[in-house]
């Protein structure tokens, strides 16, 4: 039995972060990350737009990429399967046990499927992606289910091709933005993509191909902010362009072949290889269901003693401040926990690769306190919820409590919108701001970063704060 300092279960943001920070602060101690895939996500191109907020691409890298620079650092293609946390080993795949000081599980989510159905697809990782790409290929209509970012990103991208875009919200995008955001988007919901206006950038990321054997069905590491960059999501109806039509408020109550519709149905509709039935009573054929309602936490990892993970209630691993787990020596990081400590007021958890690279930088960090037994402040990452992303071709900087989470209804918002270039929300209570939408290029993130942090009474100049004919910079120099 080989043993080792640190293992790390997991070879997505999260666990590939913990295992960079891990040879910075460790160089001399044995690290092992185990994956099941082939290839690795890690961050790169880091472009930092404030104190605690930065811009960055998700890459997929050969492991050999990242040892070469890390001698210490191994990384494993073979999964771990049982772990004895009173000896302090992992079983894998293939039989090996390796004995370990610390661990930190970064097993991440799987996709919550609306079905198990052979024609429904669950977008999480490349490979998922690389499935939809090669039958998006003959499709003419396809539904898509779920209304967080990878579903935005889709609907946007597609080309060619009818979409039923299924949303149980009354606006496209709820998660992450409100109705006036949500209606700011709607002419390149219905317009796509300009031929030439936004083409995509050249993409300087090396591409790695999963064979079949090497696929492990629902593990792989998660989209990164860019995934569709080197994707076609091309329809087969080349002279139809795209046509988008949303059902708000409704979900899928039944998926359908075509023997089991009803006669009027058959006559209106035929020759559709499946059927999705909606909670409104519509029913639509299309070729393809695209299942991006989000991912449940990876907590499939088999315990063989007699120890368990406390689990949340949503089934995220309970994590508190030091991303330690109730059972010794073993952390969580990523989408797989769920934290248990009192957090701050303006942060909150939300399943983004932002917080797994937080979360696995941090998670490092404690493991080597815990190692060395000294004591660690929380990161300060942890203060405010941060977020930056693309939408529909607009830069999206989410700041603190963007959408009023944890304000039961109790705030005002301040909007100014420009149509086709930028749309501002900040969200006030009692004169202090609360949280921000910001999309497009509105050079003002750094202010209300600042602000949020701050907590500084606004009441005297709060309905000046969006107006563009002031400089609001300039009350705070």
């Amino acid at each position: 039995m080989e043993e080792v300092t640190f293992i790390i279960i997991g070879g997505g943001i999260a666990g590939v972060s913990c295992a960079e920070i891990l040879g910075y602060l460790c160089p001399n101690e044995k690290v092992i990350l185990f994956t099941a895939s082939p290839v690795i996500k890690a961050v790169t191109n880091i472009v930092p737009l404030s104190k605690m907020l930065a811009q960055f691409d998700v890459v997929e890298k050969n492991p050999e990429s990242l040892t070469e620079f890390q001698p210490s650092l191994r990384i494993i293609h073979d999964p771990v399967v049982s772990l004895n946390s009173s000896e302090h080993f992992v079983t894998t795949v293939s039989g090996k046990m390796f004995k370990y000081k610390k661990l930190c599980i970064c097993s991440g989510g799987i996709p919550n499927l609306i079905s198990e159905n052979d024609f429904v697809i669950g977008i999480r990782d490349t490979e998922s992606i690389q499935n939809f790409q090669d039958r998006i290929k003959c499709a003419r209509r396809i539904a898509i289910v779920g209304n967080g970012g990878i579903a935005t990103e889709c609907v946007y991208e597609l080309t060619d091709v009818e979409v039923i875009w299924i949303i149980k919200d009354n606006h496209i995008s709820a998660p992450f933005i409100d109705a006036g955001a949500a209606e700011f988007f709607q002419h390149k919901l219905l317009k796509g993509k300009e031929d030439g206006c936004e083409a995509k950038s050249f993409c300087k990321r090396k591409v790695y191909t999963v064979s079949k054997d090497g696929d492990i069905k629902g593990r792989g590491a998660a989209l990164g902010p860019d995934w569709h960059a080197d994707f076609n999501l091309q329809g087969s109806l080349l002279s139809k362009g795209k046509d988008v039509k949303v059902e708000y408020q409704c979900e899928v109550k039944k998926i359908l072949k075509f023997h089991d519709c009803k006669p009027e149905l058959q006559n209106s509709e035929p020759g559709w290889p499946v059927y999705v039935e909606l909670t409104n009573g519509k029913i639509y054929g299309c070729d393809i269901i695209v299942s991006a309602t989000g991912v449940i936490p990876n907590t499939t990892l088999s315990m063989v003693d007699d120890k368990v993970f406390e689990l949340s209630i949503d089934g995220g691993i309970k994590v508190n401040e030091k991303m330690e787990t109730n059972v010794e020596d073993i952390f969580a990081a990523g989408d797989v926990c769920t934290p248990s400590w009192d957090c701050a007021p303006h942060w909150f958890q939300m399943r983004l690769w932002t917080q797994a690279h937080q979360m696995g930088c941090y998670a490092a960090k404690t493991m080597v306190a815990s190692l060395e037994n000294e004591t660690v402040m929380q990161d300060f990452c942890f203060e405010m919820f941060t977020h930056v992303t693309n939408f529909f071709g607009y830069r999206v900087v989410l700041l603190g409590l963007f959408n009023g989470q944890k304000l039961n209804n109790d705030y005002t918002c301040q909007v100014r919108v420009t149509p086709g270039v930028e749309y501002i929300k900040l969200v006030m209570k009692d004169g202090r701001m609360q949280g921000a939408v910001l999309i497009g290029d509105t050079d003002i993130e750094e202010m209300c970063e600042n602000l949020i942090l701050n907590q500084l009474d606004l009441s005297t100049i709060e309905n000046d704060l969006l107006d563009p004919g002031i400089d609001i910079d300039d009350y705070f120099d």
